[in-house]
C-alpha cells in the first residue's frame, strides 16, 4: 500500500494577524549577504593554484595568466586570501554598487 503524500502548504490558511513567516521561496546568492570579498592582484598571482585547491565552494576561475573569483558563488570566507603564499588575494569590504 502506497502512503499518500502530505498535502502542500496553503498560505491562504494563515490568519492575517500573525507575524510574517517564510511562505515563498526567495533565491538568494552568497553575494547578497557576503560582508567581504576577495580581490586578486594580477601582478602578484603566479597561478600556483593554492586558492583553487582550498576554496570550499570552488568559486576560483582559471584565467590565462592568473586565477580570478566568481562572485556569484563566493561566500567571502577568506580562505583563499589566508592561504595564498604570494599574498595575491586581499579581502575587501563589500559595498553596494
Amino acid at each position: 500500500m502506497l502512503k499518500q503524500a502530505r498535502p502542500r502548504f496553503d498560505p491562504a490558511t494563515i490568519p492575517n494577524d500573525l507575524c510574517p513567516i517564510g511562505t515563498e521561496l526567495i533565491t538568494m546568492l552568497p553575494g547578497d549577504w557576503r560582508s567581504e570579498r576577495p580581490v586578486v592582484d594580477r601582478e602578484k598571482c603566479v597561478k600556483c593554484a593554492t586558492c583553487w585547491l582550498l576554496c570550499p565552494v570552488q568559486c576560483i576561475i582559471e584565467m590565462a595568466a592568473w586565477f580570478d573569483i566568481s562572485y556569484d558563488s563566493c561566500k567571502g570566507c577568506g580562505i583563499c586570501a589566508i592561504e595564498c603564499p604570494h599574498n595575491a588575494i586581499a579581502m575587501v569590504i563589500e559595498t553596494e554598487d
